[in-house]
């Protein structure tokens, strides 16, 4: 009967271990994932899409906490929670508030914004309407800068900032606005803005 080596034998194992390690630590860092902490999404308000809402006579509100400027120049909505993958940049940034629009007796809040960057980058967002819930609903389609650099590097702080990213009007949001207003003013396509999402990161 053949004896193994324990010397051999320990050496095998120590190899496999060191192989595993090695595999699993280059699967982290091509995935790594952070959790989104806080941070906040600021759009610059196109003046396509501000004239569109003049042109209809609505009125643009901020929902607490986000925050507008008068005539929707500019907002600022606060990013509660998320996670993104570092690596790809996919990911969903959460976040509270969100703004309304109306005009006389009707009403659509706007509320609790996603960025999704999972598949085809998306903000969706829940729909109200005189009160009712619609749902979530995609509102804007994204463009992500061309110039962006992967892998995402937060700074020494944690900050992952991406800026540059323009918004589109999405099928889905144009439908429910003419739907909400009873007109057909708003299309697909419209160029709403461009936003500066900067999030602080953690592991």
């Amino acid at each position: 009967m053949q004896i193994q080596n324990p010397l051999r034998k320990a050496v095998c194992v120590l190899a496999i271990t060191l192989a595993g390690t090695i595999v699993q630590a280059q699967t982290q860092t091509q995935t790594q994932t952070a959790q989104v902490q806080l941070g906040r999404t600021s759009v610059a308000f196109s003046e396509q899409f501000g004239a569109a809402l003049v042109a209809l006579g609505l009125q643009a509100s901020a929902i607490s906490p986000s925050q507008l400027q008068t005539g929707i120049g500019a907002g600022t909505f606060p990013i509660t929670a998320g996670a993104v993958e570092l690596q790809t940049a996919r990911g969903e940034f959460d976040h509270a508030g969100g703004f309304s629009l109306s005009k006389e007796a009707n009403q659509v809040r706007l509320v609790n914004f996603i960025i999704d960057t999972t598949t085809t980058p998306v903000l969706t967002s829940l729909v109200v309407v005189n009160g009712k819930l619609v749902g979530r609903i995609t509102l804007f389609d994204l463009q992500l800068p061309s110039g962006i650099t992967l892998p995402l590097t937060p700074t020494a702080d944690g900050v992952v900032n991406l800026q540059g990213v323009g918004l589109t009007l999405d099928t889905a949001g144009a439908t429910a606005l003419n739907g909400a207003f009873t007109v057909n003013a708003f299309q697909a396509g419209l160029n709403v803005g461009t936003a500066n999402v900067i999030s602080f990161v953690g592991p």
